[in-house]
């Protein structure tokens, strides 16, 4: 017999109690499913109809009060609406005669209304005061009464039938209970006790395999299963005893292997030119290649107590931020903000700039084991951005004085100082004046850029009063709004307290956002300049509705020289990179927010004024 086979039967009389139990439960909730709704068919339509018809009936009484008071019509609506409904209740309740006594009393209310409604059409038609009055306490109210008291009665009937057949129906449902608990006790009782003994004896094979088991997981590779039968049982002894042999075997042949791919492993580290180096999550070091011992001091001596007693400060407080990074289980950490997070490490061959970047080593089941921390050289691209932006400032340096004279000239002939134009002419100049001035805007752009970089320019800080801000903001953007016919708008939280920040930086950082987003919003749009606070900072948000950006373009907003592709002409892709220079040299932070369709919110933060005399910084 298969071991399937011998489960299956183990768990049958487990199976057949279940069974027992689902019949017993099943006949348990059917009769008292029968005797609710019986309760419910019988005596709850009653109930309501009664309830109903006297609701109908104190209506049909204050119809009668609006006719004495005088106010027919409303007496008359009144009456023409709760007349139909009491009837139709009654013979609801006419139809459901259930109780002993019940269809007496249905006919005695039937009875009494017929007399009620005789004596209130004849009461409807006397219009003297006085004798409304008069019918109404010698004729009506008492036919009311009457009608009422006969509801009522049919009402208790009912409700008292409903309690003796719901105490009838709990003590049918505890000595349900009772059953189903002493069904379910026996029959569970006898399907565990029955399912344990199979059981038993069918998992006694695997006893004596798990022993095995954990002593050749402790070493011994001698332990042996010896399990007679043709079960699978069987069948998992006999392999388990070829792979001790085969273990046995591979221990006393593979030892020089093991050592041979570690050697070969450690070889590939070394050749890397670059420092890695291999925490656990505790942060010992594992391993480290030659850049690492050489450039750093890391030292892979295990007498040493502290590996990384010669690292530099700086790098090694790199370090165990990356490896914490990646031992909080937050992933693979790439640097975000480029050449500016590279460390400087002093060697004999000079300073050298490295760009850290670290990988989590993962187990089969996914955990993190380990973490990979790879220091990057970008020395020589470092120099190379460097002298990229020293050339990108000498051009553009170079570039005001020409362009200064071509800008006048083009003034001079637009203004016909040089003589009469006619209208091509005009037409061509006006164009050639919107390309300078175009042209001169981003010649100031990428020279305020390149003074930011190399600390050329002093921010003049001073508490400044966040509405102050966006007002001037606004006003500085209204003539661009206007002209792109956008709504713009501005809003400061109450009680938003001061920024320490330098006006006239902050003014081109808010300028720029804003025509950003007026560049970008449609016709009868609208921009608005949201200012609020934020933990220990102030928050700007424009919030424009225009289009909207993908998600893919949204991390390099804020790069130099990076415009969204199908986006908008007119820009060198400058302005948002000189808000983010301008918002970091404050100790602040940019970012955006957007969706293709919903529009983008673009914010800067400052800090806030906490009453430090006026001073200046460079950045």
């Amino acid at each position: 017999m298969t071991l399937r086979a011998k489960l299956l039967l183990a768990q049958l009389p487990l199976a057949l109690a279940l069974v027992f139990l689902g019949v017993v439960a099943r006949g348990t909730v059917s009769s008292l499913g029968e005797r609710a709704g019986l309760i419910l068919e019988e005596n709850y339509r009653s109930v309501l109809a009664a309830q109903r018809m006297k609701e109908s009936i104190e209506r049909l009484d204050s119809a009668a009060l609006f006719l004495v008071a005088g106010h027919r019509e409303e007496g008359l609506e009144l009456a023409a609406v709760h007349r139909p409904i009491f009837e139709r209740e009654l013979g609801v309740e006419e139809r459901n005669v259930t109780e002993a006594g019940e269809g007496e009393a249905a006919r005695e209310l039937r009875s009494a209304w017929e007399r009620y409604r005789a004596r209130f059409r004849g009461f409807a038609e006397v219009r003297d005061p006085e004798r409304s009055r008069a019918l109404y306490f010698e004729e009506l109210e008492p036919g009311f009464r009457a009608v009422k008291e006969a509801a009522d009665a049919i009402l208790t009937l009912n409700q008292d039938a409903m309690v003796r057949q719901s105490e009838e129906a709990a003590r049918a449902a505890h000595r349900l209970d009772a059953l189903v608990t002493f069904a379910s006790v026996a029959a569970l009782a006898a399907g565990v006790a029955a399912s344990a003994w199979m059981t038993s004896r069918l998992l006694r094979p695997l006893a004596a395999l798990g022993e095995a088991v954990r002593r050749v997981g402790e070493g011994d590779l001698d332990a042996r299963v010896r399990v007679a039968g043709r079960d699978e049982i069987a069948a998992l002894g006999a392999e388990f005893d070829r792979m001790a042999d085969r273990l046995a075997a591979y221990r006393r042949s593979s030892l020089g292997e093991l050592l041979q791919a570690q050697q070969a492993a450690q070889s590939a580290i070394d050749s890397i030119p670059d420092p890695v180096v291999v925490f656990d999550l505790d942060g010992t070091v594992l391993s480290a290649n030659r850049a690492a011992t050489g450039l750093l001091g890391i030292s892979l001596d295990p007498a040493a107590i502290d590996p990384l007693a010669a690292v530099d400060p700086a790098a090694r407080s790199v370090l165990d931020a990356l490896r914490s990074h990646v031992a909080a289980g937050r992933g693979e950490y790439v640097p975000s903000r480029g050449f500016e997070e590279a460390v400087r490490v002093s060697s004999v061959e000079g300073d050298r700039w490295l760009l850290p970047r670290a990988t989590p080593v993962r187990g089969e089941g996914g955990e993190v084991l380990a973490a990979t921390v790879i220091l990057l050289d970008v020395t020589r691209l470092r120099r190379f951005d460097e002298l990229r932006n020293d050339l990108v400032s000498t051009v553009a340096h170079e570039f005001r004085t020409p362009l200064t004279s071509l800008r006048l000239a083009i003034h001079l002939c637009v203004e016909e100082a040089a003589g009469p134009l006619h209208g091509r002419q005009a037409d061509l100049l006006s164009a050639a004046r919107e390309d300078c001035e175009r042209l001169q805007s981003i010649v100031d752009d990428l020279l305020d850029l390149a003074r930011m970089q190399a600390g050329r320019v002093e921010l003049r800080a001073r508490a400044l009063g966040p509405g102050d801000l966006a007002e001037t903001a606004v006003r500085a953007a209204r003539d661009a709004a206007e002209t792109r016919r956008v709504d713009l708008a501005s809003f400061v939280e109450p009680g938003t307290p001061e920024v320490r920040a330098d006006p006239e930086r902050v003014q081109i950082a808010l300028g720029n956002l804003l025509h950003n987003a007026i560049r970008h919003t449609p016709e009868g749009g609208r921009v608005v300049l949201g200012v609020h606070a934020l933990g220990g900072a102030v928050r700007f948000e424009v919030v424009d509705t225009g289009p909207g950006i993908g998600k893919e373009h949204l991390p390099r907003l804020f790069e130099r020289f990076y415009r969204v592709p199908g986006g908008e002409a007119g820009s060198a892709g400058l302005g948002l990179s000189i808000v983010r220079e301008i918002a970091e040299a404050h100790g602040g932070r940019v970012g955006v927010e957007s969706e293709p369709g919903q529009g983008s919110t673009f914010w800067l933060t400052l800090p806030m004024a906490r009453g430090e005399a006026e001073g200046e910084a460079r950045v």
